[in-house]
């Protein structure tokens, strides 16, 4: 069962979100398009609502960052339109990923929140202080992480997390009120 009250806790600390990409960012569908020539390439598909609530992290001081298996130009570009602070693909090892991200962050494991929905992402939950499961993670995922998204990857599970470290931190409010949301 999730404590909420923890979670919140632990939220509120945090000062760097990291992330794997396929299933998280995205649904995890890939999908091979030919070029001009005929030649293939791999794209995906990306939340905006996910984007824009990353942006709002970057406002408010929090960095971003993600780990991925795959190498991917789609990601890359995402990643670069969303602010991440760090970016790294082509690691399916990423506890070494992660002990650099915090050395350059300057961040101790439990300012670190972590959203990941596979079984390489366990490593890493286990060393950051808020882990996150996105609900269409795998079981095992899902056992390791003090919380888990109502929303799936890629269908706005970030967007989730973006929020609730928002309101955790006493953010949100200033959000609502910026885009008038708020009477």
């Amino acid at each position: 069962m999730i404590d909420t009250e923890r979670v919140t806790r632990l939220a509120a600390g945090v000062k760097l979100l990291l992330m794997d990409v396929d299933g998280v960012l995205t649904d995890g569908m890939l999908y091979n398009v030919p070029d001009p020539t005929g030649k293939m390439f791999e794209t995906k598909a990306f939340d905006s609502q996910d984007g824009i609530a990353l942006q709002w992290l970057s406002w408010k001081g929090i960095q971003t960052g993600l780990i991925s298996g795959r190498v991917s130009p789609a990601t890359e570009e995402r990643a670069r339109q969303c602010h991440f602070s760090f970016i790294y693909q082509g690691h399916i090892e990423k506890v070494p990923i992660l002990e650099e991200i915090l050395s350059k962050a300057g961040v101790a494991p439990s300012q670190v929140a972590y959203v990941g929905d596979d079984l390489t992402d366990i490593v890493v939950m286990r060393r950051v202080g808020l882990a996150i499961a996105t609900a269409n993670a795998r079981p095992e995922v899902k056992k390791c992480a003090h919380w888990i998204t109502s929303r799936e990857g890629g269908k706005g599970a970030i967007r989730e997390v973006c929020e609730m470290l928002l309101r955790a931190q006493g953010n949100w409010q200033d959000l609502l009120r910026k885009y008038e949301a708020e009477a």
